[in-house]
Formats: C-alpha cells, sequence, structure tokens
C-alpha cells in the first residue's frame, strides 16, 4: 500500500511535468506553422492525453473487462467534462472560438447519442444482448476519421491570433517537447492508474465504480495537468479543445479500437452515466450562449465542477 502510494505521487508528478511540456511545444509548433492552437488542442494534445485510455482499454478489452472499458471512457469524459473544464473554468473564464460553440461541442453530444444508440440494442430491439460489436466498432472509427477530415477544413478558415506568452522553439526542441511530453504523460497515466487501481482494490470497490472513478480519473489525469497549465498560460484554445477533442476521441478512436479487438458488452446500469454526460453536454453548449457569449464564465464552471463532486459522492454511498 506504502509503494503504490508513493508510485502514485510519482506518476502525478511526471504527468505535470510532461502537460507542461505538452503544451509549450504544442503552442510553439501552432505558432511556428500559422495552425490555430484550437486545432492543434483537438488533434495532437488530445490524442496525447487520450492516450492512457486507449493503452488501459485495449487491455481490459482484451481481457473481457467490459465495465472496466465503459466505465473509464464514460466516467473519462464526465471527468473532462465536468471536473477539468469546472477546475480550469474556476482558474480562468474560458473564451473559445465561435466554431468551438457551434461545432465542436455540438459533435461531442453527437458522439454520445451515437453511443448510446449503438450500445442498447436490448431497448431499441428487445431480446438481443447490449453490446458494441466489430460493426459498431466500424461506424465508430468512420466517424473519427470524418472528425479528422473535417479539423483539417478548419485549419484552411481558423482565424490565427498571435499570442504573445507563446514562445518560439527550434524545431529539434519543439519535436522533444511534444515526444516528451507524450511519454510523460503516457507514462504518469500508467504509474497513476495501476497504483490506484491497486490501492482500490484493497478497498474492496467493485469494477464499475473503479472504472468510473478511480480509472476515469485517473486516465484523465493527463487532461486536468495540460488543461490547467494552459489555463494557467491565458491559453483558453488548448484548454478547451483538449477537453472537447479527448471527448470525442474517447468515443470515436478508443471504443472504435477496443471494440474492434473484441466486442464489448454494456451493462445498462451505465445508461444513467450516458444521461450525464449528454446532460452535461447540453449545459456546455448551452453556457457558450448565457452571460458573455462563447465563454464559459467561472459560476456555469462552480455548476458543473460541484454537481459532478456531488454525483460521484452519490455512486459511492450506493456501493458502501
Amino acid at each position: 500500500m506504502i509503494t503504490s502510494s508513493l508510485l502514485l505521487v510519482l506518476g502525478l508528478v511526471i504527468l505535470i511535468f510532461g502537460a507542461n511540456y505538452m503544451v509549450d511545444g504544442a503552442s510553439a509548433l501552432a505558432k511556428k506553422f500559422n495552425i490555430s492552437n484550437l486545432a492543434i488542442g483537438l488533434t495532437i494534445v488530445a490524442f496525447g492525453t487520450s492516450a492512457p485510455e486507449l493503452v488501459v482499454n485495449s487491455f481490459a478489452a482484451a481481457d473481457g473487462y467490459s465495465d472496466i472499458v465503459f466505465g473509464n471512457v464514460i466516467g473519462s469524459n464526465n471527468f473532462n467534462l465536468f471536473i477539468i473544464l469546472g477546475i480550469t473554468g474556476l482558474i480562468t473564464p474560458l473564451a473559445v472560438q465561435s466554431s468551438t460553440a457551434w461545432k465542436e461541442i455540438p459533435i461531442s453530444l453527437l458522439a454520445v447519442v451515437i453511443l448510446f444508440m449503438m450500445v442498447n440494442d436490448q431497448i431499441i430491439s428487445p431480446g438481443q444482448t447490449s453490446l458494441l460489436s466489430n460493426f459498431d466498432g466500424f461506424i465508430l472509427l468512420f466517424c473519427f476519421l470524418a472528425f479528422l477530415f473535417y479539423v483539417y477544413n478548419q485549419l484552411k478558415n481558423d482565424d490565427i491570433a498571435e499570442e504573445d506568452n507563446i514562445k518560439l522553439l527550434s524545431p529539434l526542441k519543439t519535436t522533444i517537447f511534444i515526444i516528451g511530453g507524450l511519454a510523460g504523460l503516457v507514462l504518469g497515466g500508467q504509474l497513476v492508474v495501476n497504483n490506484a487501481i491497486d490501492i482500490a482494490e484493497n478497498m474492496g470497490i467493485s469494477q464499475k465504480i473503479i472504472g468510473l472513478t478511480v480509472v476515469a480519473a485517473g486516465t484523465s489525469l493527463p487532461e486536468l495537468a495540460t488543461s490547467i497549465v494552459a489555463a494557467t498560460k491565458k491559453n483558453a484554445d488548448i484548454a478547451v479543445g483538449n477537453i472537447i477533442g479527448s471527448n470525442i476521441f474517447n468515443i470515436f478512436l478508443i471504443l472504435s479500437t477496443v471494440s474492434l479487438i473484441k466486442p464489448i458488452d454494456f451493462n445498462l446500469n451505465f445508461n444513467q452515466d450516458l444521461y450525464i454526460l449528454a446532460g452535461g453536454t447540453l449545459f456546455l453548449l448551452l453556457a457558450m450562449f448565457t452571460g458573455k457569449r462563447k465563454r464559459l464564465d467561472r459560476w456555469e464552471a462552480l455548476i458543473l465542477l460541484v454537481f459532478y463532486l456531488g454525483y460521484t459522492t452519490y455512486l459511492v454511498m450506493q456501493e458502501l
């Protein structure tokens, strides 16, 4: 238990340093090639911070731990939305581009709807087993490729604003920062998740709750570290783009990958968490048009944070 706790702390430290290098390298890359920070956040940073979920879920799917898979993905997306945007929005109000309010957030909501329709076979066709099949995986993969195509086209239309607080780095240093940051995020995420699971299992917590809370929070720590660092650097596009991009990646890329490895049985109890995810995403969309437009204000971020803390407490209390 002591060894696991020490390794957990080490993983957190590696995550923070990895996130810092990732943001600096990605921001420098965006400035050098005149690419918007939002596009970088939606792709490079989002993929890097979703890497722990990809690794963990690939092993979990191969070993048949379906509750860990869905608990991790749905729980991570909820953690990203409610906790990370809640915390970063309290640090600084998050102003976003028009495309985020009108396109990226609705795409992330559409991803939740598509997933819900795919996994609820028993509700749509009574008598069938609810699962995410290989065919579903191909559809999700197609959706992911379509999202990448959208981001590619978005690059042509983005208004690039010069950021005085972004430093240009040499090509070698930029590469080292991005790759080193990615490596730190993956390594730190693995250390945190593996040791958090050991601690949780010793405390007698169920697989579903481990997936929704411990594993979800652990694999979302790269997003948390990256978004907090980006927020403190006043880079809202990377902070928000990272979260929205990660949530889209988690559903379209990670669930497509693991379901192509092996079909994953779906526990209908997770529908409650999908409703929470859809509701939270809809709240974020509405927040873009209340208060100051195209901005997540501090009071809206506080609502996200308080709601999720209350919901997580409710889940844990049900297990006791």
